[in-house]
C-alpha cells in the first residue's frame, strides 16, 4: 500500500485515499488526473473496499479506456476482468447485450456508424419523396442524433411549425425502420440503455448494488443524458448505493457543440452532497510564467468552480507575443523561430502550431512547405487536400481543360444531380469504343450542342445540367482575375450552398473554401504567371505526399479542439484576432465567449517550456485584405508576463514602413526583439547584381515591371536575398515581387 501512495501530493493523496462518498475532482491541466484516477481504482481493490466486479470506470475515448486497463494491470497482481471500464457507448452497448430482451432488440442487432445512418435516412428522404435540397440528409440526422441526447424519442419533440413536423415525422420512420432491420446508432445505445433501467426495476436494483464505485474522466464533456444515467446507475437520496468518483475541470468544457453540459459539474455537487471540492493545482506540465498566464486568462470567465495552477520547478521564460503586419509576416516568424528552435537540438515534433480553425492551416503549411519543413497536420488533412477544397479544384481543373477526366469523375454528381453509377458507366463505355475523353462523351450524349436540353430521364438531364454547368463556368470566368475566376466557380458550382445545406461540420468547409480564395489572392501577389493553369500547378506541388509519415520528425499543427490532451515543448497560437479567436460566431451563442475563453486557456496549457501568442493587423479574408483588432485575450495577459515581439518599422497603424527613404535605402530585418531591429541594405538582396540601382528603392518609388507594367512601391517584407516588395500597378492591381527575381526597374 505504502509503494502505491508514494510520490502522490497532498491533494492527490487526499483524492486517492477519500472515502466511501461521492467526490469531485477538480483536476487543472497537467495535473496529473490520469494518475489519480488509476490510483484510485488500485487503492481500492488493494485496501479491501472493493472487488474488481464493484467498479465502474468510464472514459471518453477507447485510447483512454485501454490505457486506464494497463496502468491498473500493472499497479496489482490481480485480475481485473470483472470490471466494467469503458466509454458511454461501450458500456451501454455491453449492457444492452446482455439485456437485449428486456431492451426489446433481436440478440444479433447490429450498430450504425454515422455512414450508415446517414445511409438509412436518405433511403427515408427517398421513400417519402422528399427532396434532399429541401431537407439534407444531414442536418435530420443531425436532429435525430440531438434529440436522442436530449432523451427524447419521435413522439416527445416539438412538432410546432410545418418543417419541425416533418422532422419529426421522419425521424418517426427512421424509429421504425431501424426496429424492423434491427439496427441501432449510437445515439441509440444511449438511450435505449437509460430507458432499459429507468422502467425495469430488477435490473436497475441489480447493478445499483453491483456498482459501489462509479469513476468518470474528463466530467466536464458529460452531456444531459450521460449525467442522467449515472444518476440512474448511482441512485439518489435514500436510494442512493454507489458513490460517485468524478474528475475534471470546468476550464476546460469545449465540447458545448456537440452537447457537452458544464453545469453538470454543479448539478453533482449539489445532487450527490458533494461536501469538499479537492482541486489539483500542482501542475507537472508547464512552466510557471505560462500557468500564471493561463490563470489570469481564466479568471475573466464567470460561475467557474475556481482553481490556479502552480508548478515548482520555476518561472520559465516569458510569454512571446508577435505583433505581425501581414498573415504572411506572422507565417515567416513562426517558421523562423521553428528553424532557430530546431538548430538549437529541440525536435520538429516537439514543436505544435496551434490554430482556431482549420482554414488558418493554409498560410502557415505554404510557409513550411517554401522553407522545406516536415510537418504533420494532426487529425486532419492538409489544406489542399481536404474534401471541399479538391471539389473545388477539380471544377477549375475542368474549367481549364474539360478534357481532365479525373476531374470530371470526381464531381461529375457532386454536389449529387442524379447522375447514378449505371449512367457514368455507360459514359466510359462510349468514350472508350469511340477512342475520346468523357467530357466529349459527355457532349455527344447531350447531343453536342452549346447549350443542350436538360429533357428527357433523370440521367440524362444530370449529365445535361452538368455540361451545361461547365459551359456556364467556363463563360464566367472568360478574362476574369483569377480570385474572382475561384469565387466564381466556387459559388456556381453549388458548392456553397451544399455545405451551407449540410448541419455537420458546415462552417468549416465553408471557411475552407473562402480560403481557397485566399490563396489565389496571395498567388498573384507573389507569382509572375498568375493563370489559372500555373494555380492549380501550384496546388498539386503544395499537396500530394509531401505531408511527414508518422515516423519522421515533423512539426505538428492542428486546431485547439484537436490539441486537446497533448502537451509541447514549444506551442505557437497563430491568428489572435478579433473575430477568428474568439471567433465570430461566439457573439451569438449564450456562454460563447466563455467557452471560447476555455479553448485558449486550453492551447496556452499545452506549452511546457516557450509559448508564442501571435497575430497580424492584416489578413486575407475572402480574398480582401481585412485590418484586424487584437484579440481581447491578449489583453487579459498581465504585461509582465509577456515578452512582446514586432516587425521593426512595423507603423501600428494599418501598415508597416519600409525603405528609409534616404540617401542609403534601407529595409528592416523580418522582426526585431523588444525593438532591438537591425536594418540591412537593400544591395544585399541580390539586386545589385542585376545592374538596378538599389539606392532608388523605397515606399512610394515608381517602378517599372516587364509584364506588369508601371506601379508603385507601397509595402516591403523580409530581408537579406528574401526581401519582398508590394507593388500597386496601373493595370495589373496589387502584387508581392521578389527584389532579387522581379527585376524592378525604378523611374
Amino acid at each position: 500500500m505504502t509503494a502505491l501512495l508514494t510520490d502522490l501530493n497532498p491533494e492527490q493523496l487526499e483524492a486517492v485515499t477519500w472515502p466511501h462518498r461521492s467526490a469531485l475532482i477538480l483536476a487543472g491541466a497537467g495535473s496529473g488526473k490520469t494518475r489519480v484516477l488509476t490510483t484510485r481504482i488500485a487503492y481500492l481493490l488493494q485496501s479491501g473496499l472493493a472487488q474488481p466486479q464493484n467498479i465502474l470506470a468510464v472514459t471518453f475515448t477507447n485510447k483512454a479506456a485501454r490505457e486506464m486497463i494497463a496502468r491498473i494491470s500493472t499497479m496489482l497482481p490481480v485480475n481485473i476482468r470483472g470490471m466494467w471500464i469503458g466509454t458511454f457507448h461501450g458500456l451501454c452497448h455491453r449492457m444492452l447485450r446482455a439485456h437485449y430482451e428486456d431492451a426489446g432488440l433481436p440478440q444479433v442487432f447490429q450498430i450504425l456508424d454515422m455512414a450508415d445512418q446517414l445511409a438509412v435516412i436518405k433511403r427515408i428522404l427517398k421513400e417519402r419523396s422528399l427532396d434532399e435540397k429541401a431537407l439534407p440528409p444531414r442536418q435530420l440526422q443531425w436532429f435525430i442524433n440531438n434529440a436522442k441526447e436530449e432523451g427524447l424519442r419521435a413522439s416527445q419533440v416539438d412538432t410546432r411549425g410545418g418543417f419541425n413536423r416533418t422532422l419529426a415525422e421522419c425521424y418517426q420512420a427512421y424509429e421504425a425502420v431501424s426496429m424492423r432491420e434491427g439496427t441501432v446508432d449510437f445515439a441509440e445505445l444511449l438511450l435505449r440503455c437509460y430507458e432499459l433501467l429507468s422502467r425495469n426495476e430488477i435490473l436497475r436494483n441489480h447493478y445499483r448494488s453491483r456498482f459501489e464505485h462509479i469513476l468518470v474522466d474528463e466530467f466536464q464533456d458529460t452531456n444531459r443524458l450521460q449525467y442522467k444515467w449515472i444518476k440512474l446507475l448511482a441512485g439518489s437520496g435514500s436510494q442512493q448505493h454507489a458513490a460517485i468518483f468524478a474528475v475534471g475541470d470546468d476550464d476546460q468544457s469545449i465540447y458545448a457543440f456537440r452537447g457537452a453540459h458544464v453545469g453538470n459539474m454543479r448539478d453533482l455537487e449539489k445532487d450527490f452532497s458533494v461536501s469538499k471540492i479537492i482541486r489539483l493545482e500542482q501542475n507537472y506540465r508547464s512552466q510557471g510564467n505560462i500557468l500564471d498566464a493561463a490563470n489570469a486568462l481564466i479568471e475573466n470567465n464567470e460561475g467557474r468552480l475556481g482553481k490556479n495552477l502552480w508548478t515548482a520547478v520555476g518561472k520559465g521564460e516569458s510569454v512571446r507575443v508577435y505583433y505581425a503586419a501581414t498573415d504572411m509576416d506572422e507565417a515567416s516568424f513562426i517558421v523562423d523561430e521553428i528553424k532557430a528552435l530546431h538548430a538549437e537540438g529541440l525536435s520538429l515534433s516537439e514543436i505544435a502550431l496551434l490554430y482556431r480553425s482549420n482554414a488558418q492551416s493554409r498560410v502557415l503549411e505554404h510557409g513550411l512547405f517554401n522553407a522545406s519543413i516536415s510537418y504533420r497536420v494532426y487529425g486532419g488533412m492538409r489544406f489542399f487536400d481536404r474534401q471541399e477544397v479538391k471539389h473545388a479544384l477539380a471544377y477549375l481543373r475542368l474549367a481549364a481543360s474539360p478534357d481532365d477526366d479525373n476531374a470530371l469523375l470526381r464531381i461529375i454528381n457532386f454536389p449529387p444531380r442524379g447522375i447514378g453509377a449505371r449512367t457514368l458507366e455507360q459514359l466510359q463505355d462510349q468514350a472508350g469504343i469511340l477512342g475520346i475523353n468523357l467530357w466529349q462523351a459527355a457532349l455527344k450524349a447531350c447531343g453536342e450542342g452549346k447549350v443542350v436540353s436538360t429533357r428527357g430521364s433523370q440521367s440524362g438531364r444530370g449529365i445535361a445540367g452538368f455540361v451545361n454547368l461547365v459551359l456556364s463556368i467556363q463563360q464566367a470566368c472568360e478574362g476574369q482575375p483569377l480570385p474572382e475566376i475561384i469565387r466564381r466557380v466556387v459559388d456556381q458550382s453549388g458548392l456553397v450552398a451544399h455545405y451551407q445545406a449540410e448541419r455537420e461540420g458546415n462552417n468549416e468547409r465553408l471557411e475552407n473554401l473562402k480560403e481557397l480564395v485566399n490563396a489565389a489572392t496571395s498567388f498573384v501577389h507573389e507569382a509572375e504567371d498568375d493563370s489559372l493553369t500555373a494555380f492549380l500547378a501550384h496546388a498539386s506541388l503544395e499537396g500530394g505526399e509531401h505531408q511527414a509519415e508518422g515516423y519522421q520528425d515533423a512539426v505538428q499543427l492542428m486546431t485547439v479542439h484537436a490539441a486537446k490532451g497533448l502537451e509541447f515543448h514549444s506551442v505557437f497560437i497563430s491568428g489572435l484576432e478579433e473575430g477568428l479567436f474568439p471567433h465570430e460566431n461566439s457573439r451569438n451563442e449564450p456562454n460563447g465567449l466563455e467557452e471560447e475563453r476555455r479553448l485558449m486557456y486550453v492551447a496556452m496549457t499545452r506549452a511546457r517550456q516557450r509559448l508564442y501568442l501571435s497575430y497580424a493587423e492584416s489578413r486575407m479574408l475572402h480574398g480582401q485584405v481585412r485590418v484586424n483588432v487584437p484579440s481581447r485575450f491578449v489583453d487579459e495577459i498581465p504585461e509582465e508576463l509577456l515578452k512582446r515581439l514586432r516587425s521593426s518599422g512595423f507603423s501600428g497603424a494599418g501598415y508597416r514602413q519600409g525603405f528609409s527613404g534616404t540617401g542609403q535605402s534601407t529595409v528592416s530585418s523580418a522582426y526585431s526583439r523588444q525593438g532591438g531591429g537591425k536594418n540591412i541594405p537593400v544591395a544585399t538582396a541580390g539586386v545589385a547584381s542585376q545592374g538596378l540601382n538599389t539606392a532608388g528603392f523605397h515606399i512610394g518609388q515608381q517602378v517599372s515591371h516587364t509584364k506588369f507594367g508601371t506601379g508603385t512601391i507601397v509595402n516591403y517584407e523580409g530581408s537579406g536575398s528574401d526581401i519582398r516588395v508590394q507593388v500597386n500597378f496601373r493595370q495589373a492591381g496589387t502584387k508581392w515581387l521578389s527584389l532579387t527575381y522581379a527585376k524592378l526597374v525604378p523611374l
